[in-house]
């Protein structure tokens, strides 16, 4: 029986750190907890549940892995939302100038949207559906 009670990082590479910072941190609102002399950026998302935080790590690319062919490292990531903040955090992705696309999880009863951050990752907003 697994003992794990949560997820604490997802790091992601990013090409172009302003421009993923101001997706997540600015955007998204997610706090920044490292200092700023570091180069990964550690953002909180939420409380963990074993007293370390959820965060995402956005990892600047070395030259290295910028050589690379670019994309399928990561399928999405998803953040989960309160019922009630769904139409807001879609209206300020619209508002950004990103196009939000729907979509129908294959498994759980909820509400999802979909967006590519800078570096072309995708995003997924999910909550419960409302209860009818």
């Amino acid at each position: 029986m697994s003992k794990i009670v949560g997820i604490s990082e997802i790091v992601l590479w990013t090409a172009d750190l302003p421009a993923a910072l101001r997706f997540y941190r600015d955007l998204l609102g997610l706090a920044q907890i490292s200092p700023s002399t570091m180069p990964n950026v550690f953002l909180k998302v939420a409380d963990g549940h074993a007293g370390i935080p959820q965060m995402i790590v956005l990892v600047p690319k070395p030259e290295a892995i910028k050589a690379q062919p670019a994309g399928n490292q990561l399928h999405h990531l998803a953040f989960e939302l309160p019922e009630d903040e769904f139409d807001s955090q879609h209206a300020a992705l619209t508002a950004s100038g990103l196009q939000p696309r729907g979509g129908k999880h294959p498994v759980l009863a909820s509400r999802t949207m979909y967006v590519d951050d800078p570096d072309g990752n995708e995003v997924e907003f999910i909550c419960r559906a409302p209860a009818e």
